[in-house]
């Protein structure tokens, strides 16, 4: 049987990642001839999502067959019980795409019978590659990255995502906001969950919280987080973030601090349930191919 390191996996992600931003960087050449259709209210898919995402799915095909997939556009593809799942958002940030904004990320996980053991966040129109692998850090651009060492939240920069979906607690939230607002140096939303977290990793962001989330969007992210040295859990501080779609992260010192300020928040009833849950217990490299 084959048996491919973790490196192999992020290798092979990455290919995926910058063929999709191939495909997206193109696009973004002449967004006038941009398809754009509405999934849901104020959630939209263009035509380079789902280049991107056909992308992303050949080149995981390709090098693991046996595998499954799990994307924002195409649903679950292959086996669904395969203990390999890819998290696939070809096009985090895509509202920001279509206005020509650029804040928009590749972003691919790969969870080992639900654990997260790889993860790239690529972003496109700065050219920045986010690595991760299970237990061996994470990286900007081959460079090791930590999470800030900021302490006092009146010092903290915070990311957040605003609630934009009928049935969001948009109460809850301006709320926790101002919560926040009241106590941190600053507050941030650029549009990208995935960069969110990758930026947290990163030492950019002291701290972020977002509720609501789809698997696509977390995955990569929480394992950047975590091999960065950052703290990560759902609103109520378990480990349950891509079943209820809530993180709250941050640095060790701002996390503490961040949490109780956000975690009373609650999520939208119709998001309670996900498709696939992540722990973060030691993972065996014995794969398959």
């Amino acid at each position: 049987m084959h048996t491919p390191s973790l490196q192999a996996f992020v290798a092979t992600a990455t290919q995926a990642a910058r063929r999709a931003a191939r495909e997206i960087t193109y696009a973004a050449k002449d967004l006038d001839l941009l398809k754009i259709e509405d999934k849901a209210a104020n959630d939209f898919v263009t035509n380079a999502d789902r280049a991107a995402e056909a992308a992303i799915i050949e080149e995981l095909q390709r090098a693991y067959p046996r595998h499954s997939i799990l994307c924002e556009e195409s649903g679950l593809i292959g086996d669904p019980k395969s203990d390999y799942r890819w998290i696939v958002d070809p096009l985090d940030g895509t509202t920001n795409f279509i206005h020509g904004l650029p804040q928009y990320a590749v972003s691919i996980g790969l969870t080992y019978r639900g654990d997260i053991i790889a993860g790239v966040i690529y972003d496109v129109a700065k050219n920045e590659l986010f690595t991760a692998a299970k237990g061996q850090g994470a990286f900007l651009d081959n460079r090791r990255i930590r999470v800030s060492e900021t302490k006092d939240l009146r010092r903290a920069l915070i990311g957040t995502g605003f609630p934009f979906r009928r049935g969001d607690n948009f109460a809850g939230y301006l709320e926790a906001f101002e919560r926040v607002a009241r106590r941190a140096a600053g507050l941030r939303r650029p549009g990208s969950a995935a960069l969110d977290l990758a930026w947290v990793a990163c030492g950019r962001y002291d701290g972020f919280w977002e509720l609501n989330l789809k698997p696509w969007d977390l995955c990569a992210g929480i394992l950047l987080v975590l091999e960065a040295g950052g703290l990560i859990t759902d609103m109520e501080g378990s480990e349950n973030w891509l079943e209820t779609g809530c993180v709250c992260a941050g640095n060790p010192k701002i996390f503490g601090q961040l949490l109780p300020l956000v975690g009373t928040m609650k999520p939208a009833a119709e998001s309670s349930r996900r498709t696939l849950t992540a722990k973060t217990k030691p993972v065996e490299e014995d794969a398959e191919s």
